[in-house]
């Protein structure tokens, strides 16, 4: 098997309200609206992001994804107004945890 690209997905309640938290979140607007009620961040050539409108679900997702500078990002995100919160030793790294408004896990790890 070879796997070529990856796609995490966060199911949401209200796509609008996800939009706005998660175009904050990255900085920029969704690179691609590929069918209704789906949004996706391509955040490198082979993986990224989709948002997904799937209200039966909603709030039950979780995903981590790699920083290399998580005071940065953390300071980003206080003044994007969407996190106030520091980063947190882990065990073997440091972590960002943030929940979006339906209450999916977006976890961020660096050093």
């Amino acid at each position: 098997m070879s796997i070529d690209r990856l796609l995490a997905q966060s199911t949401v309640s209200d796509l609008d309200v996800a939009r706005e938290w998660y175009e904050r979140l990255f900085g920029r607007a969704p690179d691609a609206t590929p069918m209704d009620g789906l949004l996706e961040w391509h955040l490198s050539d082979t993986f990224g992001v989709q948002v997904w409108a799937e209200p039966d679900r909603a709030g039950r997702s979780s995903m981590v994804v790699d920083e290399s500078d998580l005071d940065a990002l953390a300071a980003r995100l206080t003044a994007a107004g969407i996190a106030d919160a520091a980063p947190e030793q882990a065990t073997s790294s440091r972590i960002l945890r943030l929940d979006d408004p339906d209450g999916n896990r977006v976890v961020f790890t660096g050093p």
